[in-house]
């Protein structure tokens, strides 16, 4: 939607969460529902609740409130609910956008949710270690602080290509305000992004429709996640993957099963061991392969958009070392 003229280059993505990545619409209501009864704050359903994110959740929420006491009370209930109870589902089709962006882009995410939730949503999905920043609604409840936040620091150009360690190298160019995009389903972000400088693109699955969306500002709407792709990636967009993230795990791709044996994770190509919990040393080993395959992967006159692969030394014969020990 209005959204086939040239677009500046794009540095850095900062997501939203509810609505965006994950199916919020029926999970969000069910949780507030339940403090709307308790605190009698009269939304009288889903379409009015949406409605309070056309600016900041939790300052439209206040407005509902007879005092400052109650909105705090209110706002604090909220969250530790949506810590207890919140796990929507991821829309279908985000995360591979996800990860085919960090391949290019410094990505983060912002929310109105608490961290915890968070965590538990991008863990949840494998897609934890795309994002080099998050911000939950417990840190910086303003998504305008948390933009701000994010373009103050001078490492903002360092991403994450979907491991554990941010990149090492400074070749990037740091993002600006042209190449910073907000991608959200709320019109409230989008004005937001607009009123910290920086641009903003809607999706048509969340809260607010396309329509309400462009109203706001949004420089474009995407009707499907792979839109998303071509319109922040432009002539990129046709590249093979480029990065950890794009490569799947040795041996085998999407659904193969994982090898048996002491050292063998949990197939998918993440840094867990067998039982599903953080293995360090093997997050280590899936970082290395990754890299060696995205090296030797790459077609001739492409561009390296992969992390460069560590550098041979007496530190390798060290961890070689340290690794025989531990086998033992």
């Amino acid at each position: 939607m209005n959204a086939h003229s040239p677009t500046p280059r794009t540095e850095a993505v900062l997501f939203d969460l509810d609505g965006t990545l994950v199916q919020t619409r029926i999970a969000s209501w069910t949780v507030f529902s339940t403090i709307n009864d308790r605190f009698e704050l009269g939304v009288d359903g889903p379409e009015q609740y949406f409605d309070l994110f056309r600016g900041n959740v939790y300052e439209s929420i206040a407005k509902l409130c007879r005092d400052e006491a109650q909105a705090a009370e209110v706002k604090e209930a909220f969250l530790a609910l949506l810590r207890a109870e919140y796990s929507p589902p991821l829309v279908p089709g985000v995360g591979d956008v996800v990860r085919r962006l960090a391949g290019h882009c410094t990505l983060a995410v912002m929310s109105s949710n608490a961290m915890q939730v968070m965590r538990r949503v991008l863990t949840d999905n494998d897609l934890a270690f795309c994002f080099a920043h998050v911000f939950g609604g417990d840190v910086i409840p303003d998504k305008r602080a948390a933009v701000r936040t994010f373009l103050a620091d001078s490492a903002n150009t360092f991403g994450r290509r979907c491991s554990a360690d941010y990149d090492e190298i400074g070749l990037r160019q740091a993002p600006d305000l042209a190449s910073t995009v907000l991608v959200t389903d709320t019109a409230g972000d989008v004005r937001d992004a607009i009123e910290v400088g920086i641009r903003a693109v809607g999706v048509a699955w969340g809260m607010h429709s396309a329509e309400e969306l462009v109203a706001a500002g949004a420089e474009f709407v995407a009707l499907w996640p792979q839109e998303l792709t071509a319109h922040l990636l432009g002539d990129a967009a046709t590249l093979p993957p480029g990065g950890a993230c794009a490569v799947p795990p040795a041996g085998g791709g999407a659904g193969a099963r994982p090898d048996s044996g002491p050292d063998a994770g949990c197939g998918c190509g993440c840094d867990r061991g067998p039982d599903g919990g953080l293995d360090p040393a093997a997050a280590g080993r899936v970082r290395r392969d990754r890299r060696r395959i995205a090296a030797g992967a790459r077609e001739p006159g492409l561009p390296d958009t992969s992390v460069p692969p560590a550098r041979p030394g007496p530190q390798d014969e060290l961890l070689e070392a340290v690794r025989r020990v531990m086998r033992r």
